[in-house]
């Protein structure tokens, strides 16, 4: 059963918990996330309205990254559908870096191969969820069957206004998305 990510956007207050629990978690240097919160706003004012996006692997249905990679070092695990990666197959060709539309995989140069988001593999086998979930104080993520988070929250989306197109590679996401998500002339609000 495919598993994947809810991202309550009405819920998220923009605090990067999610974003500081994952880098903690994976040991991640510095500049480098796998889970990313970006500001936005639209409109003028004094009609303005904002969001925050929180964002990590998508563990897509068709992941660009997968199709691309030589040596199958990223690949679809067979039990969840998520989109794991092998570093002992990993030649450092940043092919997958390359591919994804969203941006997930990095390429660290200390050790000359990519990783990525792998949806906390080690926590979820023992039962718990992703740290990027248990962190949030608003409860914003939730992990698990995507087609049951679907069905829990039936109005989300899985596009929104800065995300590139779903149809590409089908990401495993649902979002409940304010308005200004879905509206056009989105900016980043850089800090």
């Amino acid at each position: 059963m495919r598993q994947g990510f809810y991202f309550d956007m009405t819920a998220c207050i923009g605090c990067r918990t999610c974003q500081i629990a994952c880098k903690d978690k994976n040991d991640l240097p510095a500049g480098v996330v796998f889970r990313n919160v970006t500001d936005y706003e639209v409109g003028a004012y004094p009609n303005v309205a904002t969001f925050h996006y929180s964002g990590s692997c998508n563990h897509c249905e068709d992941p660009a990254c997968v199709a691309v990679c030589p040596n199958g070092a990223t690949f679809i695990n067979e039990e969840d559908g998520t989109v794991q990666h092998d570093d002992t197959k990993c030649i450092g060709c940043q092919y997958c870096v390359n591919a994804c539309p969203y941006g997930v995989p990095k390429y660290l140069e200390d050790i000359q191969l990519t990783h990525k988001c792998d949806a906390c593999w080690t926590l979820r086998e023992k039962g718990e969820n992703p740290a990027c979930v248990a962190a949030c104080p608003m409860r914003a993520l939730e992990f698990g069957p995507i087609d049951e988070l679907k069905a829990a929250h039936p109005d989300t989306v899985n596009q929104i206004t800065v995300l590139p197109e779903a149809t590409q590679t089908n990401p495993s996401v649902a979002i409940q998305a304010k308005k200004a998500a879905l509206e056009k002339d989105v900016a980043a609000v850089l800090m």
